[in-house]
């Protein structure tokens, strides 16, 4: 136990997570009671003890192989299933994992037989039990309802231990698929004509179109159905949303991804566009024969929809592509869907929640404002007396931010706020915040998953330790100017200037893939995680190499028609460090003798295990007597909004998602070529420089590029002396928004610092008395930038 307390301690302080075997002094955890111990004890050492986080230990109770003829195996797959699910009940936040292999080690050589196997224990120890991770062979893992049915009932007697006959009939269906191998290995193999989908039912094909998004014979199709039912809703209440079914439950059980469940709802929308005008005449009619005016009636009957949901992006930000991969994949699940934009007021959303009805409202926001606002829309939720629960999602929101925030303003049994990682957990959260049996046990969970982050939180807050501003600030990191010099002089003009046009074909070598996929939620698994190595994965391989080539076949033509431009502007200004040290005093020209703005900065002020500085980018900037300089940049990638609703209108959310997070990957792109080309010519501090794309992407190059909002520079507040400094919305047409979202949302700006010493770091909390000197610094209140600097306050 001396020895596990040690490097337990070690891994802690080197921020690892760590899978604990279940071993103890006897030997290896077999049976259940054996494995639940075990881990109980390791559980309450870690935590305890060590304080190791719980949500980083990772338990492997030991699977064991059956179907030996040995009876005191038998049970070890029971003993496994019902441990995972008590170890997972005693031991909050821990995660459980396992080596399947072991498990069928005694059919080995019989790859069908194995999986199988394999497929009927994973079924109950993840369905069941809770199992979070395992070791398999992801080439040849099969799903539960893949396996034949005849097998599947000895894979379920064999596993669960129920049938004292299960070894035998597992090595007679063993043998039995030997020789059916042996027989195909000597040609004696039965030929089958290849049947055609085209030859299916038309409910079936229509199923087939959906699951493959296929739009080709969709019109075809659906007015063969249509001539088969009495009215044409019923051929999307039945067939289509049957098929739609079959596409949530692949999505929901990881058989399908993301782009193929977009491009099923793209199939989807076209067949309700042929079946509308259909369904007007129909309405129609039956309002005449009510003796009705059909002009005066509803038109928008929404009551064939599981539920109604509202999105809609907080105001002032204008980022919204998560919130369009939701809203197609709740739409795909038969939610109605009322999308209402980007930049939207809190006013707008209670109002629009009223008048649709809806049952649920979705905020999404990238920007860290964005986050005050959804606090803000929960407190008037709460004073209007609204009803619906609230889902938060986007780039900067975390279960975190959601629980310790925004939650305490509206969350109850009745209406809960629930933060949703991606597109994935949508629909779950959604069907069970609408279950009527399900919803007070799933919000009660949520209810003490979040009462425990908030007490963890305010621990938190407590136990760690602060230096006193001044402290930080003779702490700070010092560079020594005359033995490691400035950069020189530029050899642009200094001040600001329009970039040269920049076309599309120019940037593609600097494009970054790996984010697209991210966007997709397309994951590799190692060795195969990123770009071009995820197209080698077994799971997502072939559906990242289809996403990939329609994106090449995008961006063709995209630049045929120039649907989409770069636009930029970059700046290098003298600059020296201000005498108090936490500013860049930004001068008109080389004289030094005017000041034209000041940047100011944040310093950190977290105490440090080890001796390192307390950074601030300040720090990079020479102080007077130095020629030194600074660089912003701010890019945009134009037009993505109206190619975008070109497709919207043409019911194409699959073309639509992938012009937004293709624009993204362009402007992205753009700035990693203008920040070479600035340290190569414009200013040519690295002019020397010859970097491959890779080496770029892992910064290899001298200096750095913060960008306001990002840790280095958390205070968005600071892109009004940037656009001032370099007009950015008169010379690249990039605006900001109240809450200084960049627009359009495909944009980048940056700070440029040249020095060898300057580094990427991250200011984390600070506390009043930084937060007071540096209003002053800026002639802000106190109280607005606590507004501004939420997330990074020390202090509640």
């Amino acid at each position: 136990e001396e020895l596990f307390i040690e490097q337990a301690t070690l891994l802690r302080k080197h921020g690892a997570a760590v899978v604990v075997m279940a071993f103890d002094e006897q030997g290896q955890a077999a049976t259940e009671s054996e494995k639940i111990r075990i881990c109980k004890r390791s559980y309450d050492i870690l935590v305890n003890k060590v304080h190791f986080p719980p949500e980083d230990i990772i338990f492997d109770p030991n699977v064991l192989t059956i179907g030996t003829g040995m009876e005191e195996h038998a049970n070890y797959g029971v003993d496994f299933i019902n441990a995972v699910k008590k170890i997972k009940e005693m031991c909050p936040y821990a995660k459980i994992s396992g080596g399947i292999s072991n498990l069928s080690f005694g059919f080995r050589g019989v790859t069908k037989i194995r999986e199988s196997i394999h497929a009927i224990f994973l079924q109950h120890a993840i369905m069941e039990s809770g199992m979070d991770m395992g070791i398999v062979n992801a080439n040849e893992l099969l799903a539960a309802d893949e396996v034949e049915p005849d097998l599947r009932q000895i894979c379920e007697e064999l596993v669960m231990n129920s049938n004292p006959e299960a070894t035998e009939n597992m090595l007679a269906a063993t043998q039995r698929e030997r020789k059916r191998l042996e027989q195909l290995k000597k040609g004696g193999g039965v030929a089958q004509k290849e049947k055609s989908w085209r030859d299916l039912p038309i409910k079936e094909r229509l199923t087939h179109s959906l699951v493959n998004g296929i739009s080709q014979h969709i019109d075809g199709d659906v007015e063969e159905c249509r001539n088969a039912f009495d009215k044409p809703l019923e051929v999307i209440e039945g067939p289509l949303m049957d098929g739609m079914n079959v596409v949530g439950d692949l999505f929901g059980s990881g058989k399908m991804f993301l782009p193929q469940v977009i491009k099923s709802a793209r199939v989807m929308k076209k067949a309700v566009a042929y079946l509308l005008p259909f369904m007007e005449e129909e309405k129609r009619r039956v309002l005449i024969e009510k003796g009705l005016d059909p002009d005066s009636a509803d038109q928008d009957s929404d009551s064939q929809y599981a539920g109604k949901v509202l999105m809609a992006t907080v105001k002032g930000d204008v980022h919204d592509i998560g919130k369009n991969i939701v809203g197609v994949v709740l739409g795909c699940n038969n939610f109605k869907v009322y999308d209402i934009g980007v930049m939207v007021t809190c006013e707008v959303i209670i109002e629009k929640a009223l008048e649709y009805g809806v049952d649920i409202v979705g905020l999404s926001g990238l920007i860290t404002p964005s986050l005050d606002e959804m606090v803000d829309v929960a407190k008037q939720f709460q004073i209007r007396g609204l009803k619906q629960p609230i889902l938060i999602g986007g780039a900067t929101t975390s279960k975190t931010h959601t629980a310790v925030k925004i939650a305490p303003n509206y969350f109850n049994p009745e209406h809960p706020v629930i933060h949703v990682l991606d597109a994935s957990r949508a629909v779950t959260v959604v069907q069970s915040l609408l279950s009527g049996e399900n919803k007070e046990e799933y919000v009660e969970d949520i209810s003490e998953e979040y009462e425990e982050i908030r007490e963890d939180y305010y621990a938190g807050l407590e136990d760690r330790n602060y230096l006193s501003f001044q402290a930080a600030k003779e702490n700070k990191k010092v560079i020594d100017f005359d033995a490691i010099p400035v950069a020189p002089k530029p050899r642009i003009e200094l001040g600001s200037h329009k970039c040269a046009p920049c076309p599309l074909e120019d940037i593609l070598d600097y494009v970054d893939w790996n984010p697209f996929f991210q966007t997709w939620e397309l994951r590799g698994k190692y060795p195969n995680r990123g770009y071009p190595k995820i197209f080698n994965d077994e799971r997502v391989g072939n559906e990242a190499r289809k996403l990939f080539d329609d994106a090449q076949e995008m961006i063709k033509k995209i630049i045929q028609d120039k649907s989409l431009w770069l636009d930029g502007v970059t700046g290098i200004f003298a600059a020296n460090r201000s005498p108090c040290g936490e500013d860049v005093i930004v001068y008109e020209d080389n004289t030094r003798t005017k000041r034209k703005a000041t940047l100011c900065m944040l310093r950190q002020q977290a105490e440090k295990e080890h001796d390192g500085p307390h950074l601030s980018q300040a720090d990079f900037i020479a102080p007077e007597g130095h020629e030194d300089y600074i660089g912003l940049f701010a890019v945009a990638c134009h037009g993505a909004t109206d190619l975008a609703q070109k497709y919207e209108n043409d019911n194409d959310d699959y073309n639509k998602i992938l012009v937004q997070s293709l624009a993204d990957r362009f402007v992205e792109a753009y700035a990693e070529k203008l920040h070479r080309d600035i340290r190569v010519e414009l200013w040519g501090y690295a002019k020397d420089e010859k970097l491959e794309k890779e080496e770029l992407l892992k910064i290899k190059y001298d200096g750095i590029r913060p960008a306001p909002g990002y840790p280095s520079q958390p205070d968005h507040t600071e892109k009004h002396t940037y656009w001032d400094l370099m007009d950015a919305e008169q010379l690249a047409g990039i605006k900001l928004s109240e809450h200084l979202s960049m627009i359009p949302a495909s944009s980048v700006s940056a700070l440029v610092f040249a020095h060898k010493e300057s580094e990427y770091f991250a200011v984390g909390p600070i506390t009043k008395e930084q937060v007071g000197d540096y209003a002053r610094r800026k002639g802000k209140s106190v109280e607005e930038m606590e507004r501004w600097l939420g997330p990074i306050l020390s202090y509640h």
